[in-house]
């Protein structure tokens, strides 16, 4: 009953977010401070886990194929499937969970305790539009970028690996790149990314926003925000990769 009464108080939290919304100027000066913060600040963390994981996928795709009745073409070709299908969406949206997430709980929750929500109430202000509905907008926009761009990284970092190690060479792998390259998993991952900045954003505000206590219950708000995340965004891959594969 507790999961049914929480998973009841998150959508009617997600109702509040366009019951009430506040002007204009007061959302485009938010979503500007949340692209910074959601956006420009995870761009050096998505480059270089992208990098390293693009490099050691083309050399695990090398080093198991060592039979010479496979073409090297096919270290590309795997390593753009699964920087396209899985990683760059999947995995880059939970390592954006556990960074973001945790962030966007402890901020509202400190927020919480600090009776600064309440005070936005007193002034007549809805404070869950206020203080999420630009973060979730935020979070929209940035995360397909964060995809592309992290494929992009993931493909260069393969390159260079399987150059530096001899395992492929470069017009090998640029033909495994374009090898049976099929356009619909770039949209089919743009879909997932779009409902993961929904769960990696939301989750983590309803934390936070229903936080009581003090210090530490912020703390244990942010890691059930994160765990819950995470899980969110596993069976949401699961249940996508279902309905549009």
């Amino acid at each position: 009953m507790k999961v049914l009464d929480k998973i009841g108080a998150y959508i009617l939290f997600m109702r509040r977010i366009f019951t009430k919304p506040e002007k204009k100027k007061v959302y485009l000066k938010e979503l500007t401070n949340e692209l910074e913060k959601l956006g420009l600040n995870s761009v050096m963390l998505v480059m270089i886990i992208s990098f390293f994981i693009g490099a050691v996928l083309t050399l695990q795709t090398a080093y198991n194929m060592s039979s010479p009745l496979l073409p090297r073409y096919l270290i590309g070709y795997l390593t753009r499937e699964t920087l396209l299908l899985e990683f760059s969406s999947t995995i880059v949206s939970l390592i954006l969970a556990g960074k973001i997430g945790s962030n966007i709980a402890s901020e509202i929750g400190s927020m919480k305790i600090t009776e600064q929500i309440e005070a936005l109430e007193v002034m007549g202000v809805n404070s869950v539009s206020y203080l999420v509905g630009p973060k979730i907008a935020a979070a929209l926009v940035v995360n397909p970028v964060l995809y592309i761009f992290s494929v992009f990284i993931g493909i260069i970092g393969g390159i260079l690996s399987g150059l530096a190690s001899g395992v492929v060479n470069y017009d090998d792998y640029i033909h495994g790149l374009h090898f049976a390259f099929n356009p619909y998993y770039v949209t089919y991952s743009i879909v997932k990314t779009l409902f993961f900045a929904v769960i990696f954003t939301s989750i983590p505000a309803f934390y936070g926003y229903n936080v009581q206590g003090g210090a530490l219950e912020v703390g244990k708000a942010s890691t059930k925000a994160v765990v819950d995340s995470s899980i969110a965004i596993l069976l949401m891959n699961l249940i996508l990769t279902k309905i549009l594969l």
